[in-house]
């Protein structure tokens, strides 16, 4: 008897599906209310680019005298080293008034959109800095530097 295949995916692409919000607070960041997600901001409209916003186990070997073969048991989760770029403002009017360096607050990623019943990951983060583009021929844009201050909250599913 064969193995049952996976189920087919519906397939999609980012730009215009996943969105990226900025909540101040959230009282249980594992299960975030609708009206808490409401009252952040969607950052999506003027997100250039993304980068990090990953976990990842380091693996420990477990070697015995029983064996020449050496085990191994998941270690330490940590974070990628996590940013977003976005658009800075002729006017100063943009996400550095929302999210000056030292702000703490979470990072909501929605890959599939914000859509009840679907799933979303949750960042713990504060600002580490907010440097800016200097670049003289490209749109101006912001590096928004995030630590990631606790575990994330993967795959939540969105109320």
């Amino acid at each position: 008897m064969v193995a049952t295949p996976i189920a087919a995916t519906s397939r999609y692409i980012p730009p215009g599906t996943t969105h990226y919000y900025w909540v101040a607070t959230i009282a249980n960041y594992n299960s975030p209310s609708r009206s808490e997600l409401n009252a952040g901001t969607d950052l999506t409209g003027e997100v250039m680019a993304v980068s990090g916003f990953a976990t990842s186990s380091d693996q420990q070997d477990t070697p015995d005298l029983g064996s020449r073969f050496v085990p191994k048991i998941p270690g330490r989760i940590t974070a990628d080293d996590s940013s977003i770029t976005m658009y800075a403002s002729s006017t100063s009017s943009d996400a550095r008034t929302l999210m000056p360096r030292d702000t703490a607050g979470y990072i909501v990623i929605l890959p599939e959109g914000d859509i009840t019943g679907q799933k979303m990951d949750v960042f713990p983060v504060k600002v580490t800095g907010v440097p800016k583009s200097r670049d003289i021929e490209n749109p101006a844009n912001m590096v928004f530097q995030y630590a990631i201050t606790k575990i994330p909250a993967e795959n939540v599913t969105i109320p």
